[in-house]
């Protein structure tokens, strides 16, 4: 009998209205040579729907969601709406609402792609940056006071708790037994944050006892970030709480090549809600509507999506035809260096596959 998946498609904004559409066809296509189909339902929740309605996104939206298999973003945020609005109006309620609280981006240096970094192959730059996605920095806790004074101040408080910060580490050592290396690094500030980081700190190193046979390395987030670039093949699989995720999740793909090529998945490793997947680019208003953007990100998106779902060997054949694509300067975009607009990349991504 075939397998027919329900999946939520919500372009959103900018480019992703551009570059998921890419994603939802290279699924369509790779789902009739391993008997599944998709069963699409688009919604058009966004900063448009928000300057139209007041809202991102309904107010029943995440139980919506929740009769879903899985959920396709493709991107959030445009001018006009600030940025904390339309992040805390869908994607980050969607995150926490569906307790997706493993963000997992890879960061590899694809065949065809060259890094910035001088005299770095695929052999070095081949990393999984796993964040915590629910808690941490990225609290509602705070608040403003004597606004417009002399005396305003700002407060924001980052909460860090044992279930959150435990679950999120074994998610991450887990990951690393699926590995070559099998080995975890940790992203802390232990040295000036006081009281969060040396608990992070704590709850790493129990976890390192909880998995033997699982290297381990510890590095404060600046001088982590430094390495990144000077020695990117000492990472494997690096754990990070939420800000410091986010932070290192860009500076990968920039090592690899570009932030066009980037995918993410937001996991809720339970399977008690679907789990969300969005390239990490972002909307991209400079170009939008352009017809020049990546489709990369959201094609490895889509690969990671079919895996999560267990279709593995679509995955395997998404992520081989990424690669076949990027043979050639022609079917390459500009953040890479060739002159391929979107369809172009499109094009030769799914000749790939055929």
């Amino acid at each position: 009998m075939t397998k027919t998946y329900r999946i939520a498609a919500i372009p959103g904004d900018g480019i992703g209205k551009e570059v998921l559409p890419v994603g939802q066809r290279v699924i369509d296509l790779v789902a009739q040579k391993h008997n599944f189909t998709v069963d699409w339902t688009e919604f058009d929740w966004s900063c448009e729907r928000y300057h139209d309605t007041g809202r991102m996104m309904p107010e029943d939206g995440i139980e919506q969601m929740k009769a879903f298999d899985s959920i396709f973003l493709g991107a959030v945020g445009f001018p006009g709406v600030p940025d904390h609005v339309s992040l805390w109006g869908l994607l980050i309620p969607l995150r926490r609402e569906l307790d997706q609280y493993a963000n997992v981006r890879p960061v590899r240096l694809l065949k065809g792609i060259s890094s910035p970094l001088a005299g770095r192959g695929s052999d070095d730059i081949d990393m999984i940056i796993v964040r915590e996605n629910v808690e941490g920095e990225y609290s509602e806790i705070g608040g403003r006071v004597y606004q417009g004074t002399e005396n305003e101040a700002a407060i924001q408080e980052s909460i860090l708790t044992r279930r959150g910060t435990d679950r999120i580490m074994d998610y991450a050592f887990n990951v690393a037994k699926t590995r070559k290396r099998k080995h975890v690094s940790s992203a802390t500030k232990s040295n000036g944050i006081i009281h969060t980081m040396p608990f992070w700190d704590e709850r790493f190193a129990a976890a390192a006892e909880r998995h033997p046979g699982i290297g381990t390395a510890q590095f404060h987030i600046d001088i982590m970030t430094a390495n990144f670039v000077l020695h990117p093949d000492w990472f494997d699989v690096v754990v990070a709480s939420n800000l410091f995720g986010d932070i290192l999740s860009d500076l990968g793909p920039a090592v690899a090549g570009s932030i066009g090529i980037a995918p993410s998945a937001n996991i809720n490793p339970e399977g008690k809600y679907p789990s969300m997947f969005e390239p990490v680019h972002g909307s991209a208003p400079d170009i939008a509507g352009k017809g020049v953007a990546n489709p990369v990100a959201a094609v490895w998106t889509a690969a990671m999506m079919l895996e999560h779902l267990g279709e593995a060997d679509a995955a395997a054949d998404i992520e081989q035809a990424i690669e076949t694509s990027l043979a050639s300067p022609d079917t390459k975009t500009r953040d890479l260096g060739g002159t391929a607009d979107t369809a172009g990349s499109e094009a030769a991504i799914l000749a790939a596959l055929s």
